[in-house]
């Protein structure tokens, strides 16, 4: 199993470097005992309280990448302080990657109110997904009331179907706005058609076709 390793202390005093290099050479010696192997070492000093870090930004592209199915730390203390703790646990849980730690020679066991909060957090996503599943048939609901036929009007039909759509047309924009949509509820329509596209963008195309008109009828 390909593994990384992380190590962290929260200060940069020159008296840390000890601590640092102890973490990584226990933490090779467990990542031995379970032969995994270790695909990368990440170092750092920063505070645990703080998402803004370089070495856990990379261990979380790593293991969204898919590049490892485990994590090695001395304990979760490593991994942060306080909420930012909980955030990462959560994040780390949901792409399926294993904790071991030293303090657990082991498998990372946690606590019962760690726990308990990681399934409050998972709960609540689930449930912000699924908002956001109903605000896109609303909202397509409310445009094909409206008249909107997407069958007739989405291009990049055929042969390129089931492929997502980058851009979303500058006409359909305007129809579903001219049939009363907010800039929010479009977004959410094309997105339920498959165009990837946010309410700023939404909001920033339809200015430019405005401001475009207006140009032309001046």
């Amino acid at each position: 199993m390909k593994a990384i390793v992380y190590c962290r202390v929260s200060t940069e005093k020159e008296t840390q470097e000890t601590s640092l290099q102890r973490q990584e050479e226990e933490l090779l010696e467990l990542a031995d005992q379970n032969h995994f192997d270790v695909v990368k070492v990440i170092k750092e000093q920063a505070s645990g309280y703080d998402l803004d870090r370089d070495g856990i930004l990379e261990l979380l592209s790593l293991i969204s990448n898919k590049q490892a199915a485990a994590i090695l730390i001395q304990d979760e203390t490593r991994l942060g302080r306080g909420n930012a703790k909980i955030a990462l646990l959560h994040c780390i849980l949901k792409e399926e990657v294993k904790l071991y730690s030293i303090s657990h020679n082991g498998e990372l066991q946690l606590s019962e109110s760690d726990s308990m909060v990681l399934k409050i957090v998972s709960m609540v996503e689930e449930y912000q997904r699924k908002l956001h599943n109903v605000k896109i048939k609303r909202g397509m609901k409310r445009a094909i009331d409206n008249g909107y036929k997407p069958q007739k009007n989405l291009k990049n039909q055929g042969k390129n179907a089931g492929r997502e759509k980058i851009d979303a047309p500058i006409e359909e924009i305007v129809r579903l706005r001219k049939n009363g949509l907010t800039f929010a509820e479009i977004a959410v329509t094309l997105k339920g058609f498959g165009y990837s596209i946010s309410k700023a963008t939404v909001h920033r195309r339809y200015q430019e076709y405005v401001d475009e008109l207006e140009q032309l009828t001046k």
